[in-house]
């Protein structure tokens, strides 16, 4: 649970409300616009649900796990309704979308649901509900041509970094995956309105800018007529107070020489780049219809590395897919010990009842889908501690995100190859050097912790 307390004085308020925000930095931003929106409107948000008018639970319904979280999400809210310590429960997000009204069906406890497009009338359906109009309980729309606004934003990240939504939805069609159902097609954000808004985040103590999308790589394709994130890159990174610019989620398509010039030669564009590859073997690939081959995804790996000095690769697989045998699990092992990715996800294969990959046929048991996704992270574990170990002795700039609770001069921080929630960190101590959050500061590698390494601040922060 991620909540922020504005202050607000009660009298001024037209009602008292919790949040949880649950799944990924795109729905964050959902989150932060929708409390935004109440904010602008008189409500007051609190830490605690109990004694709340009302609970809005957004949610994530990517994949199964992610269903169960939420699910037992709204469980809890409803045990607080019963026992009367919370009014109502509103519903927003993926797994609303996903579910429609056959989430009302098996939680009728749910007041209302909102759709991942009808974020922008959450103040209305609160007011229906503390009006007790109960007539209406679901808001849905259709994804828009148009982006929704993601401005004036109350933000649940520390105040030094923030996600930056550059687009909405996914033309991809990979046959595990549920998003473009749920997030609709591709839709562009304007340079202009994407620039504007990493300008209001600026100004509001962002730093670090996380620029997130389904599909970060095909952005201006369907508004330009061609992909446009390197002109994005070039506004963006004239924006006065940021410091890091971070890129997530990349797909192996439209990344080109002129792209990649201008992500190593612009410093305050990190050399870190996500690029989720799911498989290496061929047979998969198509399976998954990623529309990329495994002799093309070397290839760009190879101009990925030779053209952006101190590159940082963080990539995703999938182990379990249906029909992937052993000796093509062993050859996606293979490829990660011999590409050495600085950082690494693996998820299992999750079942997607209206997707592609649920018609086909030898889908693997679940213990052995787990099993090699174990492995594959073992060889990660040893891969990053040979490279964590090379590091020590050597000076590396961290950004500070928080204190180490009870302990004095210990912060806890991310360098360069690391970005919030999925990658490791750094614990940086500082005697002397008034440190706080957001301060970049050049430290001293000294050891490392599993994936985490251990520095000392050596140098001024700012």
């Amino acid at each position: 649970m991620s909540t922020v307390i504005p202050s607000s004085a009660d009298t001024d308020i037209k009602g008292k409300y919790a949040f949880i925000s649950l799944g990924c930095p795109k729905n964050l931003v959902d989150s932060e616009r929708m409390l935004g929106l109440l904010q602008l409107d008189g409500y007051q948000l609190v830490k605690d649900p109990s004694g709340s008018d009302f609970v809005i639970v957004n949610t994530c319904g990517f994949i199964e796990d992610a269903r169960n979280e939420s699910l037992a999400t709204i469980d809890e809210m409803i045990a607080l309704k019963k026992s009367n310590k919370t009014r109502g429960i509103i519903v927003s997000g993926c797994l609303a979308e996903h579910q429609k009204d056959r989430l009302l069906e098996i939680r009728p406890e749910i007041d209302a649901l909102v759709g991942v497009f009808g974020r922008e009338e959450i103040t209305r359906v609160a007011d229906r509900f503390l009006g007790r109009l109960e007539e209406q309980r679901t808001v849905f729309a259709p994804a828009p041509i148009r982006t929704l606004p993601d401005t004036s934003r109350l933000r649940i990240t520390p105040r030094h970094f923030a996600y930056l939504k550059i687009s909405e939805g996914c033309d991809r069609l990979c046959t595990f995956c549920g998003i473009p159902q749920m997030r609709g097609k591709h839709a562009t954000k304007p340079i202009e309105e994407v620039v504007s808004e990493a300008r209001e985040l600026a100004a509001d103590g962002v730093r670090e800018l996380v620029l997130v999308a389904q599909d970060t790589t095909y952005y201006g394709m369907d508004l330009y007529g061609e992909p446009r994130l390197r002109q994005l890159l070039e506004e963006i990174s004239t924006v006065e107070g940021i410091d890091w610019i971070r890129l997530m989620y990349l797909y192996p398509q439209y990344i080109d020489e002129p792209l990649l010039e201008t992500i190593n030669d612009t410093p305050n564009i990190l050399p870190y780049l996500d690029l989720p590859l799911q498989h290496i073997n061929d047979r998969l690939l198509k399976r998954m219809a990623r529309k990329v081959t495994r002799g093309e995804i070397e290839s760009l790996l190879e101009q990925l590395r030779s053209s952006i000095k101190g590159l940082n690769l963080r990539t995703t697989m999938i182990t379990g897919f249906p029909g992937e045998t052993d000796a093509e699990f062993e050859e996606l092992h293979q490829f990660i010990r011999d590409q050495e990715f600085e950082r690494l996800g693996v998820f299992t294969y999750s079942y997607e009842p209206n997707t592609p990959s649920a018609q086909l046929p030898d889908h693997i048991p679940t213990a052995v889908q787990e099993q090699r996704r174990d492995l594959l992270m073992q060889t990660q574990r040893e891969i990053m501690q040979k490279g964590n170990d090379a590091k020590i002795g050597t000076q590396i700039d961290v950004i500070l995100d928080a204190p180490v609770p009870g302990e004095a001069n210990v912060w806890i921080g991310r360098t360069v190859a690391d970005a919030p929630d999925v990658d490791s960190l750094a614990y940086v101590t500082g005697n002397d050097l008034a440190l706080r959050s957001g301060n970049i500061v050049t430290s001293e590698v000294v050891a490392t912790q599993e994936y985490d390494l251990i520095a000392v601040a050596v140098g001024p922060a700012r």
